[in-house]
């Protein structure tokens, strides 16, 4: 070390430049984090009020107090478990800075909501009679259990006919060279982009010729047609990613082609395949257009189809059992999500070769 080294290191003030860089850290997290909050609120506020106006009476009054009352307490949680997050390394006993911020936040919402707060709106779910339309909505909307077992039916097939298409479909494109692939690629492309709302009245009538206009079935192929370009190009993805000398070493074991696909390529791309099943769930338990269209009986309507019967009625539209309607139609898709996020966050479209 020279002298003008060591000069220069006596005088550099590293207590200063370490409070700088722990400024500057700080600064950053602050802004994310705000950048963050505010992004989440547009997106969050709607569900904190479908589920407040669920939960109170249809007097709007009552309905926004509570809903400025909510979301002032979640923002008290918010900003408490930010701050116990930040603190948790410097406390003894976190876990009970936690349970005083969670009895806090309840203490709250049993003051100031809940007195508020009545299961009225739910009486779908025990009471098929909602209301009329007309005459006698009972006659013409079935139970909520129906129209969920029909969704339910509706969405698991549509997601077993496009799982059980697009996996052998994806793994020929990725590991098979033949003519007219590239063109095949192309054209998934432009089948996914291609607008479906413009087939509207061209599948109504293909349909009605068929025979199969007014059914279920003709409504799940149609949409299973609908979404296999999107599954197969995201599943081909999922197979290029895998290593082809592992399928190699396999078949030089002496496993078969399907074996080797069956227990070495397939347990690789689970993620892939569980996230473009939840896609695909997702896709058909909130379709609306098509069965609206495709359905003329609406005996067995879906849930889209219940939820818009519900808030279409001529005697007055009761929103807060358009809200209880839309939690009981959410409850599926965030069970569903709470099982799939961590596949779904697993997706990648990189590596996909042309």
């Amino acid at each position: 070390m020279t002298i003008a080294d060591t000069t220069v290191n006596a005088g550099t003030d590293w207590a200063r430049l370490e409070r700088r860089g722990m400024l500057n850290r700080a600064g950053f997290t602050a802004f994310v984090l705000a950048f963050l909050t505010l992004v989440s609120i547009p997106v969050l506020l709607p569900y904190l009020w479908l589920m407040v106006k669920s939960l109170t009476l249809s007097d709007d009054a009552i309905s926004h107090m509570v809903l400025w009352r909510s979301a002032a307490i979640a923002a008290v949680a918010y900003a408490g478990a930010l701050g116990l997050s930040f603190l948790a390394t410097r406390m003894q006993r976190p876990w009970l800075a936690w349970s005083v911020l969670a009895g806090v936040v309840v203490i709250l919402a049993a003051i100031l909501v809940l007195p508020y707060m009545t299961l009225a709106n739910y009486r779908f779910l025990w009471n098929a009679d909602i209301g009329g339309t007309g005459t006698n909505r009972s006659e013409l909307t079935p139970s909520v259990w129906s129209a969920l077992a029909t969704s339910l039916a509706f969405a698991v097939t549509q997601t077993t006919i496009v799982t059980l298409v697009a996996t052998p479909a994806a793994y020929a494109l990725s590991r098979f060279a033949f003519a007219g692939r590239e063109t095949f690629l192309r054209a998934l492309l432009i089948l996914h982009a291609f607008p479906a709302l413009a087939l509207t009245v061209a599948v109504f009538v293909q349909l009605y010729y068929m025979g199969m206009l007014n059914s279920l079935v003709g409504v799940v192929l149609v949409l299973s047609a609908l979404e296999l370009p999107y599954a197969i190009f995201v599943l081909k993805g999922f197979f290029d990613n895998v290593p082809w000398d592992i399928e190699m070493s396999a078949v030089t074991d002496g496993a078969t082609r399907a074996q080797a696909f069956r227990m070495v390529v397939l347990p690789q791309v689970r993620a892939g395949l569980i996230a473009v099943a939840t896609f695909t769930f997702l896709r058909g338990w909130e379709e609306y257009v098509f069965v609206q269209t495709l359905l003329i009986d609406k005996s067995r309507m879906t849930m889209s189809l219940y939820l818009f019967f519900v808030s279409h009625d001529n005697m007055g539209v009761d929103y807060g059992m358009v809200a209880a309607v839309g939690v009981v139609y959410l409850l599926p898709v965030l069970i569903l999500y709470a099982f799939t996020q961590k596949y779904i966050t697993q997706m990648s479209f990189g590596g996909i070769k042309g």
